[in-house]
């Protein structure tokens, strides 16, 4: 189930964001038994590297990310880590 939230992220951010740079890491086992894992939901890192994020802050950058997955965040994902940039970021 894991290797298909991973793909499931993977699409989502892909066909939303085209980024040029994306890793995601499944972070759950480092979570068993944490409260707010035991509802089957993981933990996820994503490093994304996209044009979409070009002139915009942190929050927004995460906020796009978040419309992207839709309703994963409630059915998927528990947490995740967001590090967001735009291919001319330094």
């Amino acid at each position: 189930m894991t290797t298909a939230r991973v793909e499931a992220i993977r699409a989502r951010l892909t066909a939303a964001l085209m980024p040029s740079a994306l890793e995601i890491v499944d972070e759950s086992h480092r979570h068993a038994g944490h409260a707010g894992a035991r509802d089957g939901r993981g933990h996820f890192r994503v490093t994304i590297t996209s044009a979409a994020f070009a002139g915009l802050g942190p929050v927004q950058r995460h906020r796009r990310v978040y419309a992207a997955l839709g309703e994963l965040m409630q059915t998927d994902i528990h947490a995740l880590a967001i590090t967001a940039s735009a291919p001319d970021d330094q």
